[in-house]
């Protein structure tokens, strides 16, 4: 991680703001997908990136966004990801809170990116049905999917690229590999699938990051 000093125009800065899916719960440090993409962006256009993570698990919207107030970050970031939810949906908050405060947050990454939404990318909620922890409780994918069909709709309308991730999570079961170690999360193999995603959608095209 880094501080909130964004000032070395030589860097390239990547925020991830996010829960337990961002900082990559279950998993090894490198292979969270901030860490993945931040390999992967070095590799191919040879720049310095730093990466901040702004995540915990177990957060909700409403501490994410009392986790970035805090952080007093400065508007100089040239790329960040957003991926909140799941933890509203698991707890059974009202969904109205996600509503309002998704948008909140969308808004708040927006303003980091320096106002550039092509500089925004929103991630969909894994779906923790198809792991063995979660394989039998009920409503959990109607209730990913709901969070998710929000999401995207605000996403759109902000112009703001929404990726899909949740099918890859959705292989949990059919594929074990998928799923991390505690049983409940998604394996470094999906942050891999993800890392793909993000780069094929944002990043393929360009000869460089500035």
């Amino acid at each position: 991680m880094m501080d909130g000093d964004t000032t070395d125009k030589d860097k390239f800065y990547f925020l991830a703001l996010g829960d337990s899916y961002t900082i990559g719960e279950a998993v090894k440090k490198e292979e969270s997908f901030p860490l993945q993409l931040s390999t992967k962006l070095n590799s191919v256009f040879q720049n310095k990136i730093n990466t901040q993570i702004i995540a915990t698990t177990g957060w909700r919207t409403d501490e994410l966004v009392t986790a970035v107030e805090k952080e007093k970050l400065n508007n100089t970031y040239d790329f960040v990801t957003l991926l909140i939810g799941v933890n509203n949906q698991f707890q059974k908050r009202d969904f109205l809170q996600y509503k309002e405060e998704f948008v909140q947050l969308l808004d708040i990454a927006v303003a980091l990116a320096r106002g550039k939404t092509e500089k925004v990318v929103v991630l969909s909620i894994p779906d923790y049905a198809f792991t063995p922890f979660g394989k039998n409780k009920e409503g959990v994918s109607q209730g990913v999917d709901k969070y998710n069909v929000y999401a995207k709709s605000i996403s759109i309308s902000k112009k703001v690229d929404f990726i899909n991730i949740t099918d890859i999570s959705r292989r949990g079961l059919e594929e074990p590999e998928l799923v991390a170690s505690d049983g409940l999360h998604i394996s470094g193999l999906v942050y891999k699938e993800v890392v793909e995603r993000i780069f094929d959608m944002k990043f393929k095209d360009l000869k460089t990051l500035k």
